[in-house]
């Protein structure tokens, strides 16, 4: 543990400097669980950011239901996190860092009563200073990440020994688990959140001239994979002249360099921030909190981070909305998923520019539709949300009456 209390507080250094040198203030309280907390006990749910928060949107919903005399904090490693939690009137702060004293005083202030943890934020104070329950959603345990623990000697066991329920999101992750040391009562169902995703209902009618059929979309990619994307749309264009592009960047920031990238190739750009007609070759999706409506606009989707070291983005959103799926060859955050689309030969796998126009033209068509629902129901959850909830439920504190 003197390990782990020596890196912690150095990175927790490192952040209070950062957050002092910009002013920013709330940050800094929220940091150090400064910040106004609303009375009464609480259900402490923390989630690293966005994309592990939409995926636990469904538990949320059920346990408020379930639930309504235990309140909901959420807290997120990221600004926009908190921003999404807040957008669905749920309590949100950034996270406390990890010091033993920062962690009480969390408690304290919210009265938690018990800690939800999603993936792999597995925080040695808050496991070990919650006065309730610890339950771990949609776990994961890498190889390396399980490599890593055993630097801290027996603190890994020692918190695996204090978790009631984890409910593992792979098979692998589970046996992890149980070899580092949880008990075998603490294992859950295997069941990876990603899947529980609904597709939300959004629309624009300034985008109502996008035909699914004839539109595709590269959602979330990363830089060096815009200009294969481009170079293919080019290409697949040559074959089917009314294809239309959206391109959404995973960092809005870099909409400037794409449209640079565009525009040397000929192409006309369209910018979402800038609110410019979408009547262009390429419309650069760079704003956040969308993909919902971009993912109902295309019928074909590439999936980003997957032509890059990025290890890729979730196929379960595209899929859930009947889009017929294409991927590079790093799957790695989503290895079981992916192996799955692939043993059902439900999505089509590309290397380059060359590949990705030929698997446009192979997608258009009828074949888009049959391959968008083939993808949707491999990927269709095997347990959904209330299952889900009402076996956490029953691991959390009844409230005292008032």
């Amino acid at each position: 543990m003197f390990l782990y209390r020596l890196l912690v507080s150095v990175f927790a250094a490192l952040v209070l400097c950062r957050l002092a040198l910009r002013r920013d203030w709330p940050a800094l309280r929220d940091r150090l669980a400064r910040g106004a907390a609303d009375a009464g006990p609480h259900l402490w749910l923390h989630a690293a950011s966005n994309g592990e928060l939409a995926s636990a949107r469904p538990i949320l919903d059920a346990l408020r239901r379930a639930r309504p005399d235990l309140p909901i904090v959420i807290t997120c490693n990221s600004a926009s996190g908190v921003r999404l939690a807040q957008s669905w009137g749920l309590a949100a702060r950034l996270a406390p860092l990890d010091l033993w004293w920062v962690t009480r005083r969390f408690l304290r202030n919210w009265d938690v009563r018990a800690h939800v943890a999603m993936e792999s934020e597995l925080w040695p104070h808050r496991v070990l200073r919650c006065p309730g329950p610890v339950l771990i959603m949609g776990g994961r345990l890498s190889e390396g990440t399980a490599r890593g623990w055993r630097l801290f000697g027996g603190l890994q066991r020692r918190l695996l020994r204090r978790l009631a329920w984890v409910s593992a999101q792979d098979d692998g992750s589970r046996a992890r688990y149980r070899d580092a040391g949880l008990p075998d009562g603490a294992a859950g169902p295997v069941v990876d959140l990603k899947a529980l995703y609904v597709p939300q209902a959004m629309s624009d009618p300034a985008l109502a001239g996008f035909d699914r059929h004839t539109t595709w979309l590269a959602a979330s990619t990363h830089e060096g994979e815009d200009a294969v994307v481009l170079d293919a749309h080019l290409a697949a264009r040559a074959a089917e002249p009314g294809l239309r592009l959206i391109l959404a960047p995973r960092h809005p920031h870099r909409a400037s360099d794409i449209a640079a990238l565009a525009q040397a190739r000929g192409l006309s750009v369209a910018r979402r921030s800038l609110g410019e007609p979408p009547e262009a070759d390429v419309y650069i999706a760079d704003t956040l909190g969308e993909m919902p409506l971009f993912y109902a606009l295309a019928g074909r989707v590439f999936i980003g981070g997957t032509l890059t070291d990025r290890g890729g983005h979730t196929p379960y959103e595209p899929a859930a909305y009947g889009a017929a799926l294409i991927h590079g060859p790093d799957l790695r955050n989503f290895r079981a998923p992916f192996a799955r689309l692939s043993a059902a030969e439900a999505a089509l796998p590309v290397g380059d520019a060359q590949t990705l126009a030929a698997a446009l033209a192979q997608l258009s068509g009828p074949v888009q539709a049959a391959m968008g629902a083939k993808a949707q129901a491999t990927l269709r959850p095997q347990a959904d949300a209330e299952t889900l909830t009402n076996a956490l439920v029953q691991w959390l504190p009844p409230t005292p009456r008032a």
